[in-house]
């Protein structure tokens, strides 16, 4: 299993709270940041939750 390049591309702001707390918990504080995370079912159901706001790339 590789890891996951995980980029935040849109603002939270107007967001519901579930949502901001989601891209917290990927480790993302802004739009620009990005994160280096495993690739598990548990952060692949955090990006599901969340895919209009971030940009995911695989890495290997």
């Amino acid at each position: 299993m590789g890891d996951l390049r995980v980029t935040q591309v849109k603002s939270s702001i107007g967001t519901k709270p579930k949502h901001r707390g989601t891209l917290r918990a990927l480790g993302l504080h802004g739009i620009g940041t990005s994160n280096t995370l495993p690739d598990r079912p548990e952060i692949r159901g955090m990006i599901a939750r969340v895919p209009h706001l971030i940009k995911v790339e695989e890495q290997r």
